[in-house]
């Protein structure tokens, strides 16, 4: 099982050497990988793009691994992504996840990328299933309800392939992640939920003959701290500012609290099939965040088996 943190903010600054320090830090405490996130404008123009902050991370560190969760694929041209994919791969081949999703939080963001909103599921299958032909390195033709191909080829291919996982929930998800993904990548759901989504999508990926997914990850929004009242507040304030709605909505799908406490509220999701877990912190401060989030991954080692630092 891996461990990671999303820590976009103090990522996303003009100054090379903070970041190779934050990245550094990161990974002295032992944790895995960085997550980042994608939006092209959200809720009046917030947001950063997936793939580029990706590639600063990859760049910046040299074993740290990165998840983008989520790119927001739909909303972009398959050929585009391909190309991304490949040119990051061979800066850092192996060490990037795209988990992908379809958005949707926001409308208007998706009908100012030129996406009506009511296909945007259809066109990330159809992206989905286009990145998947495009990583054979063959020239394909396609003619399809969003995109039309004429001996299209992407090279090189990436070498290893880059996973991609699907994130989302219910069928929609189950049945996208069974025909495109490697995986599943959960946020915002109970570990009975989470529990009940992995199976159903092993289930549903063995009816359609492929092979078993290989990677199930979660995104668990975290306020951590020593103080378990001060630790809820920095973490409430941190959703209601990015998703525009009362903390409240979040309580029973997040975690805050020392790192004893994180830890417990994780335990059940990793006995759920998490094997990638990512702590979205919240904290009095970046560092003393990465800190913490080191020390939930010592107290998860009793029950994934987690190799120590």
């Amino acid at each position: 099982m891996k461990v990671g943190v999303a820590v976009n903010e103090d990522l996303l600054i003009p100054d090379p050497a903070a970041r190779r320090r934050l990245l550094a830090h990161v990974a002295d405490v032992g944790l895995d990988h960085v997550t980042t996130g994608d939006h092209i404008s959200f809720h009046g123009g917030a947001g950063f793009d997936g793939l580029v902050s990706a590639t600063s991370i990859l760049t910046g560190h040299d074993t740290l691994d990165v998840v983008v969760g989520v790119y927001l694929a739909a909303l972009r041209h398959p050929m585009l992504i391909a190309r991304q994919l490949s040119t990051i791969s061979q800066l850092a081949p192996g060490r990037l996840v795209l988990g992908v999703g379809v958005g949707g939080e926001d409308r208007g963001e998706v009908s100012n990328a030129g996406v009506d909103p009511a296909t945007r599921g259809r066109r990330l299958d159809e992206t989905l299933g286009l990145l998947r032909r495009l990583s054979s390195g063959e020239a394909i033709d396609h003619d399809g309800r969003f995109f039309s191909l004429r001996k299209a080829s992407i090279l090189p291919v990436p070498d290893p392939p880059v996973p991609l996982v699907v994130g989302g929930s219910g069928d929609v998800a189950v049945r996208r992640a069974a025909t495109y993904g490697d995986g599943w990548l959960g946020i915002f759901c109970s570990a009975r939920r989470y529990a009940e989504t992995v199976e159903r999508i092993r289930s549903a990926t063995a009816e359609v003959g492929r092979p078993e997914p290989s990677w199930f990850g979660l995104n668990m929004w975290c306020g951590l701290g020593p103080d378990a009242d001060r630790a809820r507040e920095l973490l409430d304030r941190r959703l209601e500012a990015m998703y525009n709605l009362p903390a409240e909505k979040f309580e029973h799908v997040t975690a805050s609290g020392t790192p004893e406490l994180v830890a417990a509220r994780l335990a059940p999701y990793i006995a759920a099939g998490a094997e990638h877990v990512t702590l979205v912190i919240a904290a009095d401060s970046v560092h003393e965040g990465i800190d913490h989030a080191a020390e939930v991954r010592s107290l998860l080692q009793p029950v994934s088996g987690l190799p120590a630092s």
